[in-house]
């Protein structure tokens, strides 16, 4: 359980073994369940969770109760209420269970003390909230520029084999389309070469 995180920071810094163990003590263990809620709107988050293994969706309810899909994190992403998490201010997103999903949380406090204790890691950490304003920044651009094909092309690139794994209203929720389009292009995209 613990190689998928340390493979992921790998990427980004280099641990020497005193600092993966400090690192992983930080750490804790969350099994949650299908449709399980980690993140509710008015709650203070007390934690940020890596998935090991399952699938989990962060959305916005508006003032009709219209569901807004922002976020599915997949193995080996990131996912929570960063606004609130890093703002200690309350959530404004849910964050669901798609599937019975295995994590690991840390806690703001903790992480404030891997960033003493292992300074390097505010550079793992400040590399992924760049990377992850890119891809809102492109997601945003996307929207206003590309044909819902191409969107979900992009869609499909980003998230590997998700189609399995999320109902075709969710995917369409998350791109902005119904779901009768999207089936559309989803059928036309089998019959094209």
């Amino acid at each position: 359980m613990n190689d998928a995180i340390i493979a992921h920071v790998e990427k980004y810094i280099s641990l020497s073994k005193e600092e993966t163990e400090t690192f992983l003590s930080f750490l804790s263990v969350v099994e949650v369940s299908k449709r399980k809620r980690l993140v509710e709107p008015g709650s203070y988050i007390r934690n940020e969770y890596f998935v090991i293994k399952g699938c989990l969706k962060g959305y916005y309810l508006d003032d009709n109760g219209d569901k807004h899909i922002i976020q599915f994190a997949i193995e080996n992403w990131w996912i929570g209420d960063f606004d609130a998490f890093y703002n200690q201010v309350p959530s404004k997103l849910h964050v669901e269970a798609i599937e019975d999903s295995t994590l690991l949380a840390i806690t703001y406090d903790d992480l404030q003390r891997l960033f003493e204790s292992i300074p390097k890691f505010e550079r793992y950490f400040r590399i992924l909230v760049t990377g992850a304003f890119i891809s809102l920044r492109g997601r945003i651009l996307s929207t206003l520029q590309k044909s819902t094909k191409e969107r979900y092309l992009e869609f499909c690139k980003t998230y590997p084999n998700i189609e399995q794994r999320v109902a075709n209203y969710d995917i369409a929720n998350y791109l902005g389309v119904s779901a009768q389009s999207l089936s559309r292009i989803r059928r036309n995209l089998v019959i094209s070469p």
